[in-house]
């Protein structure tokens, strides 16, 4: 068994996606796994593969032209997944795709179809989540702070939301977890950039006093609520614990 391995970037997995393809091993006799691997096999050699933004590329053309750019929307989708199995998922999913073209979509009663589908279902769920629940803090300058804790990168799904939302304010989305960042000056196109350790020490110090948004929040959340209906559990349904460590309305 060859095991090809890459980081976990699109770019790289795309590139380890062609290379594990052009290697005519045998679709059997290979797996894709991401970096670090904390533990190797016995009788497997592995391969890492180093990003390629042509290879890349091809491959990006091959899914839009071969199966279809609604596919390609998916495959972007699982590779920001926080699943360690996604690089594989991918890859047996492709098989099918590039085989059967646009039909493979609906081949759900093939397991790795299957898998694909719940993985895209479950990265494009949680950024749908934080679509709704991202709350904004004034820093000085007029611009606009969130900080996310989400499993999944999910910064690329959320931010063209915000930018068609905001397009008029200085906002900036910053994900705790990878420390980056979703820019967005006024009036232009958001873009991302990592944080150094100073800087992400400095949006994380606290907002303005004279902001009257967190107040707003908490009033509205705390005014709307019938005591009478309250269900813990449903609403832990819609919004998950971990979720909630920068929504406004549960801080203290």
């Amino acid at each position: 068994m060859t095991v090809f391995t890459c980081e976990d970037s699109p770019d790289a997995m795309l590139t380890c996606i062609y290379d594990a393809w052009d290697s005519r091993l045998g679709h059997r006799n290979i797996r894709l796994m991401l970096e670090p691997l904390y533990e190797t096999e016995l009788f497997c050699s592995y391969r890492h593969i180093d990003a390629d933004s042509e290879k890349a590329g091809k491959v990006v053309r091959s899914i839009q032209k071969k199966i279809s750019p609604g596919a390609w929307r998916m495959v972007y989708r699982c590779a920001m997944s926080s699943n360690p199995e996604k690089l594989e998922i991918i890859y047996r999913f492709l098989l099918y795709g590039f085989a059967y073209g646009s039909p493979a979509l609906q081949m759900l009663q093939e397991p790795a179809v299957a898998a694909f589908f719940e993985l895209d279902r479950r990265t494009g769920n949680e950024a749908h989540r934080f679509m709704e629940f991202i709350r904004f803090v004034s820093f000085p300058g007029d611009v606009l702070v969130s900080h996310i804790s989400p499993k999944s990168d999910v910064l690329t799904l959320t931010a063209p939301y915000f930018s068609d939302r905001l397009p008029s304010e200085h906002w900036i989305i910053i994900d705790d977890t990878r420390r980056t960042a979703a820019v967005h000056p006024r009036d232009g196109e958001f873009y991302l950039t990592r944080l150094s350790q100073e800087e992400f020490d400095r949006l994380s110090a606290p907002a303005r006093e004279d902001d009257p948004y967190p107040d707003l929040w908490k009033g509205f959340f705390r005014y709307i609520s019938i005591k009478a209906r309250e269900n813990k559990r449903c609403q832990r349904g819609f919004l998950p614990l971990w979720m909630r460590k920068h929504v406004t309305e549960f801080e203290p």
